[in-house]
């Protein structure tokens, strides 16, 4: 790659990665489609792309954490759930038939974000619930499903996470973020794009302008997350789910 387009990725990456730690997910609306079009085979785009995506949980990370520590618990249980899960979605992806998992992904996406916008008072204020043992598990075995899509899939799994600890666990939507692109984008991408390195290959070469737009990208967009509140975050959280759905329907 020429200077111009080490440059166009830089560029691409930091505003993906921006909307994307601002709404909770969906760096891979922009991102992976520039990685293809610029001559990378879907399975190579797919792990660059996932180690990219962990400096943008490492960017919105270091803005998070100055502002509140997480609850231990949650964040074991999204992660003892969520891993195993990535690790079978990475193994499978190439059984199974990628376009209808995206078509049916698409559909859940945007409805999530149809769901969003028809519950006004979604989100907005912390209000925790099935914590109990059947809550958990019940959220644990969603979480597991998630993550395997998270490592089969790119596009539109950290809007789902966002989703589900807002509507199942009860947080609002900028705590909600702040466990997706910590534990998401550092954890299960960096499990993801670990078994994607080992079963195919990441062309690491591009990787230094997508490392540094991501997490540019992550630490200004969860600042922006951090300042702007629920209302703001949920109305971003809407659009980009509903871009992402019908990105992933029309492929």
């Amino acid at each position: 790659m020429n200077g111009l387009e080490h440059v166009m990725l830089f560029l691409v990456s930091l505003v993906a990665n921006l909307f994307s730690a601002f709404s909770g997910g969906g760096a891979g609306l922009i991102q992976l489609p520039v990685l293809i079009f610029l001559g990378l085979p879907f399975a190579v785009a797919l792990a660059t792309h996932k180690v990219a995506s962990v400096a943008l949980g490492i960017g919105a990370t270091i803005r998070h954490l100055s502002e509140e520590s997480l609850e231990r618990r949650l964040v074991t249980h999204i992660l003892a759930f969520g891993l195993p899960g990535v690790v079978v979605g990475a193994n499978v992806i190439l059984s199974v038939p990628e376009r209808i998992a995206e078509v049916a992904l698409g559909l859940l996406t945007a409805g999530l974000g149809v769901y969003s916008w028809l519950n006004p008072e979604l989100g907005q204020a912390v209000s925790p619930r099935h914590r109990d043992r059947r809550g958990t598990l019940i959220g644990g075995l969603a979480l597991f499903g998630i993550g395997a899509l998270n490592g089969s899939l790119t596009s539109g799994t950290g809007l789902l996470v966002t989703i589900w600890l807002v509507r199942w666990f009860g947080l609002d939507y900028r705590r909600a973020i702040a466990y997706t692109l910590i534990l998401v984008g550092v954890f299960w991408n960096g499990t993801g794009a670990l078994t994607l390195g080992i079963l195919g290959e990441i062309r690491w070469s591009w990787l230094p302008a997508l490392l540094l737009g991501s997490l540019l990208g992550g630490y200004l967009g969860a600042h922006l997350a951090i300042r702007s509140g629920n209302r703001w975050i949920k109305r971003a959280f809407e659009l980009v789910t509903l871009l992402v759905g019908v990105k992933l329907i029309l492929g």
